[in-house]
């Protein structure tokens, strides 16, 4: 050995002074090992904010044009000219309902199939996960930054895309003069507020839980994504039950149908839980039930079951705090198979 080495200043470190942490070498090798991820989030992420930013340009554009115009109000839509200056809201509005809705509803199971489950099935399929254990660093330590640059990628990205996507809702299609979009419609629901967050960041979890207990990453990610399914499929059961329902009686207009009367009570954007009719003697009827029968005709009034629009986020608030409970669950169990 020279005994520069000993001696140099520069290439021995200074007398005193703390070695270097070894959690830096982790993260650089965790930020290695992502940095495809990394580089696909943040094109995507640019990509998604750009059409975002784009849908409501436009939608601003043409909502100035139409009041100017006088051409904002439906009652004036029946002429030419002003059917023509509205027509150009239709693109973003179609844009924004029919490909980024669903698109950002499937992010959480992209996340999981893509990101979660490989995460660790790779380590163990490759026979990598032998070297990390031969390393003075704890597997504990090694998982925690592992997982840390992928779930911060993927918390950024969801916090991100969602933040876009309500301010956007809210804005220019829920204030918007011609879109329709309920708050709690199939692919509206889980693309607003802390929804793509809170799903995002439990298909990850879950994933990374798969991949450790098969360690093999095809089977990994199939089951990953049809347990997300699942859950997801069993959290929209249960949705109605976040939050104490409307529960709503009126008297029934004789000049209407049972049905025709509980279609006109519902509330602009709210989700009709359950209706029916109240009979003379004070029970109800679910409209199903009366079938193509007369004897309901008799209903001294309606009734419905429903969340207004105004109980989305408690709703939300509610499914995340689960999810998020669920995902700390899943890490517990991760942390602790990974010493195994």
């Amino acid at each position: 050995m020279s005994t520069d080495l000993l001696t140099d200043p520069a290439a021995a470190p200074a007398r005193g002074r703390p070695a270097a942490p070894r959690l830096r070498g982790l993260l650089w090798l965790s930020l290695r090992q992502n940095r495809v991820l990394l580089r696909t989030m943040l094109v995507l992420l640019v990509v998604v904010a750009a059409e975002l930013v784009w849908i409501h340009i436009a939608s601003q554009h043409t909502v100035g044009v139409l009041r100017r115009t006088g051409c904002y109000y439906p009652d004036s839509w029946s002429s030419t000219r002003c059917w023509t200056l509205l027509s150009p809201i239709n693109q973003p509005n179609y844009w924004f309902v029919s490909i980024l809705q669903p698109a950002v509803t499937a992010v959480p199971l992209l996340v999981g199939v893509f990101v979660g489950a490989p995460l660790l099935a790779q380590e163990y399929e490759r026979g990598t996960i032998r070297l990390i254990r031969a390393q003075s660093v704890s597997p504990v330590r090694w998982l925690a930054v592992r997982l840390a640059v992928p779930a911060l990628a993927v918390l950024v990205f969801s916090g991100v895309v969602a933040v876009l996507m309500t301010w956007v809702w809210w804005t220019d299609i829920v204030h918007g003069p011609v879109a329709f979009d309920p708050p709690f419609q199939f692919f509206t629901y889980p693309a607003l507020g802390v929804a793509p967050v809170a799903w995002s960041l439990f298909a990850l979890a879950l994933g990374v839980l798969v991949g450790r207990l098969l360690r093999r990453t095809l089977p990994a990610m199939f089951l990953t994504g049809a347990l997300v399914a699942i859950v997801h499929g069993l959290v929209v059961w249960a949705r109605p039950y976040f939050h104490p329902v409307v529960d709503e009686v009126v008297m029934r207009d004789p000049s209407l149908a049972p049905t025709d009367t509980v279609l006109t009570l519902q509330p602009t954007n709210a989700w009709l839980v359950d209706r029916g009719v109240v009979m003379p003697d004070g029970s109800r009827v679910g409209t199903d039930a009366c079938g193509g029968s007369d004897w309901c005709d008799g209903a001294a009034g309606t009734w419905l079951r429903y969340h207004p629009a105004d109980h989305l986020v408690p709703i939300q608030l509610v499914e995340a705090g689960i999810l998020l409970a669920l995902t700390a669950v899943v890490l517990v169990v991760v942390f602790r198979r990974i010493r195994a």
